[in-house]
């Protein structure tokens, strides 16, 4: 079953891609909250169908259209005992302050929600290089 929501009609086309930020003030007494409100704050969402259907939206003020969507896979950096096609994994920032690494943006950067749930697509076999000793595999998740 696919995930709902609704999303600025000007926004509501197959393939645009957005990030969730989760519900305002605003959207506490809205009527249409338990349709707009069920996907994951801090992951991206890209629209694969648009439903011919429009409701007011108080936080877009604007109409809002109900559309299907699709989590987008991203990359991410886990212990390599965890990297494994099919697993389901609790993922976070690192604590790491090496800047310099070319892979901190996908391990401890801002982007990365504290914690959140992912299921592994797919596995790097090169392990990364961890400029803090860490033993990671790069991988591809939703």
């Amino acid at each position: 079953m696919p995930e709902i929501t609704l999303i600025a009609t000007q926004e509501a086309k197959e393939g645009y891609e957005f990030i969730y930020q989760g519900g305002a003030p605003v959207c506490r007494t809205c009527p249409y909250r338990q349709a707009c409100l069920t996907l994951d704050a801090g992951r991206r969402y890209a629209v694969t169908r648009v439903r011919p259907i429009t409701h007011p939206c108080a936080l877009q003020e604007t109409d809002a259209n109900v559309v299907e969507v699709r989590p987008v896979p991203r990359t991410l950096v886990v212990e390599a005992r965890a990297a494994t096609v099919g697993a389901r994994i609790e993922v976070g920032r690192y604590a790491c302050s090496r800047l310099d690494c070319p892979h901190w943006s996908v391990c401890a950067g801002p982007s990365l929600p504290a914690k959140q749930r992912y299921h592994i697509e797919r596995v790097d076999v090169v392990p990364v290089d961890c400029r803090i000793g860490r033993t990671l595999k790069q991988v591809e998740a939703v």
